[in-house]
């Protein structure tokens, strides 16, 4: 039950008054229509109102978008069905050991082994160095003897491209008439050996060698 209370006959609308108000709201929205409906979302803008209110630019936008989406639609390539391809024959166990053999790695021969002999002859005061050109882990026996003239000597080794006066010592000694025995080198690079004649007389150092080197040559 509601306390509201009635209007009176009076204060009711007219029939006037409604078909006015009606035309008026037909009116409204007609102007809503062109002005605002039709420019942002069709592009047409009669009036002229909805470019000044940037409307008729977003309805251009959406029919570019549009148009675009047809064409990307059109332009889609239709599926085919992937056709599986056979799976090949296994080879014949011995066309397997063929190509087994023909991929494996042919091992590098021996290193062979060399022997040479050399003589110096150094006069009181001079100096001389013989040195053999070795691999890492290459081994090499020596034997040198003077005429019975004694000498300081000093077996070492120099890598290729080491610090500029670095090098090994393997052995040395003063005074002596021979030495002999084998080094095997630790690097890449020249392993020898250098004597100096340090008496009054002149000297003659014979020296032989065998091993694993890939060349001899005198320095000094």
């Amino acid at each position: 039950m509601f306390n509201t209370k009635l209007p009176t006959l009076n204060e009711l609308p007219t029939s006037r008054q409604l078909l006015r108000s009606t035309v008026t709201a037909l009116g409204v929205a007609a102007a809503l229509l062109v002005a605002v409906v039709m420019p942002s979302e069709y592009a047409v803008d009669p009036t002229g109102v909805g470019r000044v209110l940037g409307l008729t630019q977003m309805g251009e936008l959406k029919e570019t978008l549009a148009q675009e989406a047809a064409a990307d639609a059109a332009a889609q390539p239709v599926a085919i069905p992937a056709v599986q391809a056979p799976a090949l024959a296994q080879s014949a166990p011995q066309e397997q050991a063929v190509a087994a053999i023909a991929v494996e790695t042919v091992a590098e021969p021996a290193p062979v082994l060399k022997s040479d002999e050399l003589t110096v002859t150094l006069k009181p005061g001079e100096a001389s160095e013989i040195k053999l050109e070795m691999l890492d882990k290459a081994t090499v026996s020596y034997e040198w003897t003077t005429n019975g003239v004694p000498v300081n000597h000093d077996t070492h080794g120099e890598p290729y491209n080491g610090p500029n006066g670095y090098f090994h010592s393997y052995s040395k000694g003063q005074q002596v008439k021979g030495d002999k025995g084998e080094f095997t080198a630790i690097f890449d690079g020249t392993h020898g050996w250098f004597w100096r004649n340090r008496s009054n007389s002149d000297v003659t150092i014979t020296l032989k060698t065998q091993g694993e080197y890939l060349s001899v040559k005198r320095v000094i």
